[in-house]
């Protein structure tokens, strides 16, 4: 970013929530410097601070409020002089938040990008489709492929702040892909609220398969990789053009959020545990050695012992590759806020913790088998006295990291460039490797 200009208007953006967000900020970001107005990092070097806010979950709506209630503390000071909120929790308690927070300037919602612009005294500029400015370094960039969703999940709020499913066209999406490359990137995170739904309400069929095949073409792209793939009904041309493309990542992101048959069924997941299981294991048959990451609810009002013992006994089988846990938090307006939040906090805990134990030893064992082995890795950062990587099983922020010492290395770090290394040592999150030459 620039340093401030005392002529121009000064502006900062605090993203808050999930890459969609990040996605949503770059965008505007680049739009604000378009305009001429001088983009900072710093709130405090701002004329006007924008915080894009996220409402998923409570923990994700109380951090948005105390970032907005430090932020009204700025504007009384006068660090800042204009503040405007945006984002998820803008969109779904747009009122409410006027009436507790009237310091604010102004709200806007998810994607209110033209409004925010002229009310900055801007333009919203058609023609810059594709355009952003990364918050992510360069070499790794998220990719929204749609925007809303069409599930009918009982537990999630997302419908109710991003709207129904609506994707982007095939072109306008590799349009983006070229100019990511051209800006130095080469991993490819493809994200949505469900990406396998990409391309029913444009083109009245699943087109995730052709994507991935017109994305995987695009010069400079070494690696993509599926983040948000909705288990029921599952695309499974998918699967072929993943194994056939060499620059498709051997992975996949799936959020089954249960096992037991019937907490899918009162989560209204359109699926069983014996279907979740059949595409597992076509995924397993059709790209061996590929990794599978998935994201769990524990604390579903109906989860009884018996059920989460189910879905213990589901992870303990299935020895997902990369795995997450969220407690149950009950939304107002989702079709299972009638059933309220019965299970006390400390059920949940101690359920997540059981599971993340389970998964801790499963992670340990399969990150202890590939000691010995040859991998390449695309470095991400240099910490300490490491350069922190990631290989093609491992999605930035949220998966395992490889630990290469520096002094491996000769010349400046390579960050955001690939290299070839061997396994040396494991523990349950991370790998330990030295240089190939």
């Amino acid at each position: 970013m620039t340093l401030p200009d005392s002529t121009k208007k000064s502006i900062s953006i605090i993203t808050l929530g999930c890459s969609k967000n990040t996605v949503d900020s770059e965008v505007l970001m680049h739009q604000i410097e378009e305009n001429d107005f001088t983009l900072v990092d710093d709130p405090s070097d701002a004329d006007t601070l924008i915080i894009n806010t996220c409402g998923f979950i409570d923990a994700a709506k109380e951090e948005s409020v105390n970032t907005i209630v430090e932020a009204v503390e700025m504007k009384k000071s006068g660090a800042i002089k204009t503040l405007y909120v945006a984002g998820c929790l803008s969109e779904r308690y747009r009122e409410d938040l006027a009436v507790e927070l009237p310091e604010v300037d102004r709200f806007f919602g998810v994607t209110d990008f033209k409004n925010i612009l002229e009310t900055l005294g801007g333009s919203y500029k058609y023609e810059l489709l594709g355009e952003r400015h990364l918050t992510t370094p360069a070499h790794s960039a998220y990719l929204k492929i749609s925007e809303g969703c069409d599930r009918p999940c009982s537990f999630c709020s997302i419908p109710l702040m991003r709207g129904t499913h609506v994707s982007r066209s095939v072109e306008d999406l590799i349009t983006e892909a070229r100019h990511l490359s051209a800006q130095g990137t080469r991993e490819l995170v493809l994200i949505a609220q469900d990406t396998t739904y990409y391309g029913l309400d444009l083109y009245g069929e699943r087109r995730l398969a052709q994507l991935l095949g017109g994305l995987s073409d695009v010069d400079g792209i070494e690696w993509i990789r599926l983040m948000y793939a909705y288990p029921s009904h599952f695309p499974l041309e998918v699967l072929d053009v993943m194994r056939e493309r060499e620059n498709i990542c051997n992975y996949i992101d799936i959020p089954v959020q249960h096992a037991d048959d019937a907490v899918l069924k009162s989560m209204r997941r359109g699926i069983t545990r014996r279907a979740t299981e059949e595409l597992l294991d076509t995924i397993r048959q059709r790209i061996p050695g590929s990794a599978v990451r998935t994201t769990l609810i524990v604390g579903y009002p109906n989860e009884t012992e018996a059920a989460f013992q189910s879905l213990y006994d589901f992870v303990q089988k299935q020895e997902f590759d990369r795995l997450g846990v969220f407690l149950y938090s009950q939304e107002e307006n989702t079709t299972a806020d009638i059933l309220g939040d019965p299970i006390p906090r400390e059920v949940k805990e101690e359920r997540r913790d059981a599971i993340m134990e389970l998964q801790s030893e499963i992670s340990q064992r399969k990150n202890t088998a590939r000691v010995g082995q040859n991998m390449r890795v695309l470095c991400d950062r240099v910490e300490g006295e490491f350069m922190v990587a990631r290989s093609e099983f491992d999605a930035p922020e949220v998966d395992n990291e490889v630990l290469i010492p520096l002094r491996e290395f000769t010349g400046p770090p390579p960050v955001g460039r690939f290299v070839n290394i061997t396994i040396t040592d494991a523990s349950e999150y991370d790998l330990m490797a030295t240089k190939r030459s």
